[in-house]
């Protein structure tokens, strides 16, 4: 925002610098409209209306631009909203698939049947 400050302020200065040094009168001319000014207000008039041409071309396009960022941003509040819905009912589903699922019984492994163990006839159970 400065920076543009800056530059605004820097070419106005350049701009009176401009116009005190070109003070000569000049004629314009186009078709039957005649008009005698000095060379620097003839100049800055151009490009004024250079300007002016120039913003009204490409308004067009920003209209565009404006209307399609905001579709899109309604578009991504839809999508987020759907987000977090589907993110809801999977923590739903989940939960119910917790209720639902069978609870293992953990049973203790059948060890490898020592030696010992063969001749006191507990076959998978240490004497430990």
């Amino acid at each position: 925002m400065h920076f543009f400050l800056m530059v605004g302020i820097a070419l106005a200065a350049g701009v009176v610098g401009f116009a005190l040094q070109n003070n000569m009168l000049v004629t314009v001319s186009v078709a039957l409209w005649q008009f005698e000014g000095s060379l620097a207000l003839v100049l800055l008039v151009a490009m004024g209306l250079g300007v002016l041409a120039a913003g009204l071309l490409s308004s067009p396009t920003l209209i565009r631009n404006r209307w399609a960022r905001s579709r899109l941003q309604g578009q991504v509040l839809r999508l987020e909203q759907d987000k977090a819905a589907l993110a809801r009912r999977i923590a739903e589903l989940e939960a119910e698939l917790e209720k639902l699922a069978p609870r293992l019984v953990r049973e203790e492994p059948v060890r490898f049947p020592g030696l010992q163990s063969l001749f006191l006839d507990n076959p998978g159970k240490s004497s430990e």
